[in-house]
């Protein structure tokens, strides 16, 4: 999808250091943090949100992606967020598990 900004990191048209990527996703540094490491993981093919994705296998492989990015950044322990949906918190509608960590996390979220 040519004007969403997640497809175009995941494809490369905007320049990002991935902390992780494999065939199927990418894993970035968020530009708004929300803790002090927080990244997004994000397949590579468009898909809106969790509520449109249908491809089973690629939801386990995008939760396999966000343990291997936090790894790479050096998380031991971290929590793992989908929003989904406007009301739920999501600002672009391209599927993306928030990976945060580095401090302590507190419940319920928000």
């Amino acid at each position: 999808m040519e004007s969403c900004i997640f497809c175009r990191i995941a494809g490369g048209a905007i320049p990002t250091a991935f902390v992780h990527e494999d065939g199927d996703a990418v894993a970035f540094r968020d530009i708004q943090p929300q803790a002090p490491v927080h990244l997004l993981v994000v397949p590579r093919r468009h898909v809106a949100s969790l509520r449109e994705a249908d491809d089973e296998a690629l939801l386990g492989r995008l939760l396999a992606a966000a343990r291997q990015a936090a790894a790479k950044a050096g998380l031991e322990q971290y929590r793992v967020v989908i929003n989904t949906g406007a009301d739920a918190g999501q600002a672009v509608f391209h599927l993306h598990l928030h990976v945060l960590g580095g401090r302590r996390m507190a419940w319920p979220p928000g």
